[in-house]
């Protein structure tokens, strides 16, 4: 059971580092893996806290880039809603 668990363990890191790739949160990755993988979110959840203990600045990088990757795409949104209000009123 050993090599197996391992094996699994592995191939759940793998799978989270493929979430890391396409920028999501430990939620949507959790929710990826349970949807699409069939893997508990526990399981993710487990592997995830570990990996983010073996590579903390890693993750707080990667955390701090998707906060500001989301705050630089609400202010576009904001703008975008603006102007359009603004030129709504112009019509």
């Amino acid at each position: 059971m050993g090599d197996s668990s391992a094996s699994y363990i592995h191939m759940v890191h793998h799978l989270i580092e493929e979430c890391l790739i396409f920028n999501m949160s430990k939620e949507e990755c959790m929710e990826a893996l349970s949807k699409h993988a069939n893997i508990k979110p526990v399981i993710t959840s487990t592997v995830w806290n570990e990996l983010q203990k073996e590579n903390k600045e890693f993750f707080e990088a990667y955390t701090k880039g998707r906060d500001q990757r989301a705050n630089e795409l609400e202010q576009r949104q904001t703008q975008l809603i603006n102007a359009s209000i603004k030129e709504n009123q112009k019509n």
